[in-house]
């Protein structure tokens, strides 16, 4: 059985914002993901990433995988990365596995927005 997932982006002020619906899973990670490193590119542009988790009810490792590896290509360039509104059990999921300690984690997108300006 598939798990449904919607992984919608937009631009907003040269920030290319990614907002999570619903579970990445096993069924899903691999395809939502690589849809997201299409939708990147190659990480040679001056590029600003936001992960709204707001409405993303689960994640498995291979989603905090594929987190930490886009983290990876872009902490050495220009490239900045923050992660917005994660519920309570994402956010201690993401604490519980370090994800947190690498990159900025906000309360809240506006907040991003903000620092990402």
């Amino acid at each position: 059985m598939k798990t449904l997932i919607e992984v919608n982006k937009k631009e907003e002020n040269w920030v290319i914002i990614f907002e999570f619906n619903w579970e990445l899973d096993e069924t899903n990670a691999d395809k939502q993901f690589k849809s997201i490193y299409d939708q990147i590119g190659d990480f040679s542009d001056e590029t600003k990433i936001i992960f709204n988790l707001i409405w993303l009810k689960y994640l498995n490792s291979k989603s905090i995988w594929y987190i930490a590896d886009i983290f990876s290509n872009i902490e050495d360039s220009e490239w900045k990365m923050i992660i917005t509104n994660c519920s309570e059990w994402v956010k201690d999921i993401l604490e519980l596995v370090g994800i947190t300690t690498i990159i900025e984690t906000l309360d809240d997108i506006s907040e991003a927005m903000e620092k990402l300006a």
